[in-house]
């Protein structure tokens, strides 16, 4: 669903991506780590084409700057961004307009699915400044959903969230999945995504140091930690 091919972004003389290259895959979980300054939040950058780059991205066969990818994309970003002035439920309605969806009974269900797994229906009438930074991360999320893409990116997905949020975002990661999507999740909380991933790729120093699957029986954290520390694992979570 999604192919990176030796994308390059420099930013003057600091080379941020250098020749990346990378996939996710339809009905996995894929997931992209490395630590800070490594390239990540660059190359999420460039995959929701909001940034120029050199080389090619593909979202289902499509350039990813098409209308055609854009409309196969959700894309959640590290902060969220939402709208001072419109409420939680504009918000949805906004996505809907956006992509021209058909106002009916399947949409509705989805929007009142979305509002009682985030636990966002008794706040959906408040404005977006109203919310507190965990509010905004769901209702980011959930513009992000209520499209139904077929390639879904999360930037630190986890960050602001309270434990009910995360529980069901994990449910929630696990149906995507099963519904066939690609859920490509960009993270450095290794403990964030165990047991839950599919394929895996740790960036260091702007390229791929290393792609894994999970049928390799490999141990994420301690591979992470040989790499970027060059230690065979341990601390420094």
């Amino acid at each position: 669903m999604l192919e990176v091919v030796k994308v390059i972004k420099k930013y003057g003389k600091t080379l941020a991506n250098d020749e990346v290259s990378l996939t996710a895959d339809a009905g996995k979980i894929t997931v992209m780590m490395g630590p800070n300054g490594a390239g990540k939040s660059t190359l999420i950058k460039a995959i929701a084409g909001l940034i120029r780059f050199e080389g090619e991205i593909l979202i289902g066969g499509h350039a990813n700057k098409s209308l055609p990818a854009k409309r196969l994309l959700g894309y959640i970003p590290e902060m969220p961004a939402v709208y001072d002035l419109l409420t939680v439920t504009e918000h949805l309605q906004f996505i809907r307009k956006a992509y021209r969806l058909p106002v009916d009974d399947a949409y509705q269900a989805r929007e009142t699915e979305l509002l009682e797994r985030f636990e966002m229906t008794e706040n959906k009438n408040k404005l977006g400044r109203e919310l507190s930074k965990g509010m905004q991360q769901k209702v980011s999320i959930m513009c992000a959903l209520a499209c139904d893409p077929k390639l879904i990116i999360f930037d630190e997905p986890m960050v602001g969230l309270d434990p009910h949020a995360i529980k069901e975002l994990k449910q929630m990661f696990a149906q995507l999945k099963q519904s066939g999507a690609a859920v490509f999740i960009s993270t450095h909380m290794i403990e964030s995504v165990e047991g839950i991933w599919d394929d895996a790729h740790i960036l260091m120093k702007g390229k791929v140091a290393a792609s894994i699957s999970s049928r390799d029986q490999a141990d994420l954290e301690s591979l992470f930690f040989a790499i970027t520390e060059g230690t065979k694992g341990g601390g420094g979570k």
